[in-house]
C-alpha cells in the first residue's frame, strides 16, 4: 500500500481524495489476507436491487454499499487528510450506504456514512445520515464522546425539529453492517440492547431510543444469492414490530449478499411489508479517482 502522503497537495482537485487507509497496528493484529484485501487502494461498491416498503406499497430501487478503510481522527472524528500531526488518526472501515427508490411523482435519496475502527474491539465512533425527498431533508449525526452517543438531529417535520441530546451508549444497529465485514463472531445473539438502524428511524418518524431485541445466526444455503456458504443475521425488535435479516458468506471477506426488513407500512391501518435487497453487481475500485466523463461507464459495471 502506497503512502497517501504524496497525494494531500492534489486533494482539491479530486474531490474524495485518495480514501484507502494505511496500515496500521491495531489490537488484535489485522490477517495478511484482511490486509491484501482492505488496504489494496479501492474500494468494495455493491449494487443491489431494492424493493422498497413505504406508504403501504412496495417500490423499486437501487441500493449501493460502498466499503472503504480510511484513516480517521478520532478525537475530531473527522478523516485525516494529513493535515497535521496523526497522533489520533485510526484505520476505520467507512460503510456509505444508500438507498434511492421512487414514491409515485417524486423520489428519496437517503445515505448513511458509518465510520467503524478496523480494530474491531472497539465501538463505531460515528454515524451520519441524512434523507432528501421533495417534502424535505433531515439530517442526523451521532458521536461517542464520554462513553455515550451526542446526537444532532435536523428535520423539516415539526415533530422532529432541530434537536440535541445524549443516548446511553449501546449497540448500533448501523454498525452491525461494519461488524460483518470486519469479524462477523463478534455479532452478539441472544437478548441485545441496542439503537435501531438510523435510516428506518427517519423513514418511521421514531425516537431515537435504545431498544429491546432478540438476535441469532443460522447458516443458510441459497445458491439463488450466492454458490458460497452463507450465515443469516436476525434481529427482531420485542417493543414493535420489526424483523431485519442480514445474509452473508460466511468466507472472508464476508461479503453481505441480501438483506430483508418486515416493518409496518402505511397510514391508518399500516400494512406488514417486507423491504428486500439482492446482490446484483459489485466491482473494487477506487471511485475517487474515477470522477471523469468517460468514467460513467462504470456505473454500468455496477448495474446503476
Amino acid at each position: 500500500m502506497k503512502s497517501m502522503a504524496p497525494m494531500v497537495a492534489v486533494a482539491a482537485l479530486i474531490g474524495c481524495s485518495v480514501i484507502n487507509s494505511k496500515e496500521k497496528d491495531v489490537n488484535p493484529p489485522l490477517s495478511q489476507e484482511f490486509k491484501d484485501y482492505w488496504y489494496a487502494g479501492k474500494a468494495e461498491l455493491t449494487r443491489y436491487k431494492l424493493e422498497q416498503a413505504r406508504y403501504g406499497e412496495i417500490h423499486q430501487g437501487d441500493a449501493v454499499l460502498i466499503f472503504v478503510t480510511e484513516d480517521f481522527l478520532t478525537d475530531q472524528q473527522v478523516k485525516y487528510e494529513g493535515h497535521g500531526p496523526d497522533d489520533h488518526a485510526a484505520s476505520v472501515m467507512k460503510l456509505n450506504f444508500t438507498r434511492k427508490f421512487l414514491t409515485g411523482i417524486y423520489p428519496y435519496s437517503i445515505m448513511s456514512s458509518i465510520f467503524s475502527p478496523v480494530d474491531h474491539t472497539e465501538p463505531t465512533l460515528k454515524v451520519t445520515t441524512s434523507s432528501q425527498e421533495w417534502c424535505g431533508h433531515t439530517f442526523a449525526q451521532l458521536n461517542l464522546r464520554n462513553n455515550r452517543y451526542e446526537v444532532r438531529h435536523y428535520s423539516y417535520f415539526q415533530n422532529e425539529g432541530d434537536r440535541e441530546f445524549n443516548l446511553e451508549q449501546a449497540l448500533l444497529e448501523d454498525e452491525l453492517w461494519t461488524r460483518i465485514r470486519l469479524n462477523p463472531s463478534d455479532l452478539p445473539t441472544g437478548d441485545i440492547e441496542l439503537i435501531p438502524g438510523t435510516q428506518f428511524l427517519r423513514l418511521g418518524h421514531r425516537e431515537f431510543a435504545v431498544e429491546k431485541a432478540s438476535a441469532d445466526l443460522e447458516v443458510v444455503a441459497d445458491p439463488a444469492l450466492s454458490e458460497k456458504p452463507l450465515t443469516r443475521y436476525r434481529i427482531e425488535y420485542q417493543e414493535f414490530q420489526r424483523e431485519l435479516e442480514i445474509t452473508f458468506e460466511q468466507d472472508f471477506p464476508y461479503a453481505i449478499v441480501a438483506w430483508e426488513e418486515k416493518v409496518q407500512s402505511g397510514f391508518g391501518e399500516p400494512r406488514t411489508l417486507t423491504t428486500r435487497a439482492v446482490r446484483t453487481h459489485v466491482i473494487n475500485t477506487p471511485y475517487w479517482t474515477q470522477h471523469a466523463v468517460a468514467d460513467t461507464v462504470l456505473r454500468q459495471e455496477l448495474g446503476l
